[in-house]
């Protein structure tokens, strides 16, 4: 299959696998991908690990081949699939992390963007080339970049559709951080798996709570951002997890959530 889940203890593992095509997106994959999440939703994991097959991309972008010769109504639709399953993939109850190696690309991104985090190896390359064949991205590239690394390096990534390496998106914000090339890096599972293994063992709704209050409040002022988290906070303060992990401090024991 062109999109393959996984589940790994408390990991949830999605690969696009394409390698041969450099795993680029058809509009069938986004829609295994809208699936997978459907999965996920149901199952115990903690953390979601999205990977590419091969060790030449993490995924090239969409398919360009089946985005010629469509009709409007055809592309709007493709481009609304894309948007809605990568928000998604955005609000997922769990935290997400795409390791990326090689080219990601476009589409490829994109999914990277609606990830809460991105891990890429030295090697990794990132850009949104879309202007070089007279489009624009499509998947929520102009609106996710530029709430990840500001409007001015934004628009100038979109407009010149320029590659950047991963110590070019590290610095600006892009990805969080950058491992070893992928030659001597472990697996982009491995690596995954390494960095999610810092947040599996908090209380879901507490992390939930955390990511809202910040994706919302990038969105408004901060005096509403501040109610926004006013409002967030009680919500945590209200879970049976706050009551078990203060509990755990005052006893000096390590608490054990029930993400309630």
């Amino acid at each position: 299959m062109a999109v393959e889940l996984e589940f790994s203890g408390p990991y949830a593992l999605l690969t696009l696998n394409r390698p041969d095509a450099l795993n680029a997106l058809r509009f069938s994959m986004i829609d295994d991908i809208a699936k997978a999440l459907d999965c996920i939703e149901r199952s115990t994991a903690r953390a979601l690990i999205v990977t590419g097959a091969g060790d030449k991309a993490f995924c090239a972008g969409a398919d360009i081949k089946e985005l010629m010769d469509r009709d409007l109504t055809a592309h709007r639709n493709g481009v609304w699939l894309g948007q809605r399953t990568f928000s998604r993939l955005s609000t997922l109850r769990i935290p997400s992390v795409a390791v990326l190696h090689g080219y990601a690309f476009g589409g490829g991104l994109e999914l990277a963007m609606a990830c809460t985090f991105r891990i890429a190896t030295e090697g990794a390359r990132m850009g949104l080339p879309e202007v070089k064949l007279g489009l624009i991205p499509g998947y929520g590239g102009t609106q996710r970049l530029s709430r990840l690394v500001g409007e001015a390096r934004a628009t100038e990534l979109v407009m010149s559709g320029r590659t950047i390496n991963a110590a070019e998106a590290e610095r600006w914000g892009l990805v969080n951080r950058t491992v070893g090339s992928s030659e001597t890096a472990p697996s982009p599972i491995e690596i995954g798996k390494a960095f999610m293994s810092e947040f599996v063992g908090f209380s879901l709704c507490a992390s939930l709570f955390a990511r809202e209050a910040v994706q919302r409040g990038m969105s408004t002022t901060i005096a509403e951002g501040l109610n926004i988290e006013a409002d967030l906070s009680t919500l945590a303060y209200c879970t049976s997890d706050a009551t078990e992990g203060m509990s755990a401090f005052a006893e000096k024991r390590k608490p054990e959530f029930k993400d309630a």
